[in-house]
């Protein structure tokens, strides 16, 4: 008798705070893109960056950069807008993330409301997917959000595991439900917001989950302990709830 083992849960690393950082005084330093290599050499599996409308952190040259100088898969994290659309299919990135974005937040605070804008989102996604590239979107484990991600046209959703990292009640069992409900749809299953070592094994050794992608704790982490310790650490703690 033969068993399959589950595939290794891949690391997505957000490197949007490092720009956050250079942002606040000007000029090149801190390199977001020498970050995103950094990254990879240290077992990172993709990078994601969040172009924001209002280049608050990432900018447009440095997405060029990543795209050019950084072999391991990049996932852009943008709005639905035609503009994000419009660059994304010239940049072509490995993946594109649609998540929902108001300029007041500080970080995103929610999923996207992908049934009340199917109508919206349904010809962006396939105006990505026609350029080859993977469409994801952050949505609530929520299961009418599901379904509709699925009429969108999106090969892979990312939960938002924000009120499940805030110790809301429920939340883990939510998650667990919706990843079950995704990959039943077709759909590769994602997570991320608000993930650490303290809270991150739940999330991983749910079965379908298959890219974890963190950023914030792991930029802050590394100020104490380097980038290499702090993504080494993380991904052992994720291949060891996940082979539980």
């Amino acid at each position: 008798m033969t068993t399959t083992s589950r595939p290794a849960i891949r690391l997505g690393v957000n490197i949007d705070h490092v720009a956050t950082v250079r942002n606040a005084r000007g000029g090149a330093h801190p390199d977001p893109v020498a970050a995103a290599l950094l990254a990879v050499q240290s077992g990172a599996d993709g990078i994601t960056a969040h172009l924001r409308e209002d280049r608050r952190h990432i900018r447009d040259a440095d997405l060029e950069r990543l795209r050019a100088e950084v072999e391991a898969p990049l996932n852009m994290e943008m709005a639905a807008t035609d503009e994000m659309v419009a660059l994304a299919c010239k940049l072509l990135p490995h993946a594109c993330c649609i998540v929902p974005e108001r300029r007041e937040e500080l970080t995103t605070e929610g999923g996207l409301d992908v049934a009340g804008q199917l109508a919206v989102l349904k010809p962006r996604v396939q105006a990505l997917a026609e350029k080859g590239i993977r469409v994801s979107l952050f949505i609530d484990p929520d299961p009418a959000q599901i379904e509709a991600a699925a009429a969108a046209g999106a090969q892979v959703v990312e939960l938002h595991t924000g009120a499940y990292a805030e110790g809301r009640a429920g939340e883990l069992e939510r998650l667990r439900s919706a990843a079950t409900q995704a990959a039943a749809a077709g759909l590769e299953v994602h997570a991320g917001h608000g993930l650490t070592y303290e809270n991150v094994g739940l999330v991983a050794a749910l079965p379908e989950i298959m890219e974890l992608n963190i950023g914030h704790f792991l930029i802050g982490q590394a100020i104490f302990d380097g980038l290499p310790t702090v993504i080494q650490t993380m991904k052992h703690h994720i291949q060891t709830a996940s082979a539980r």
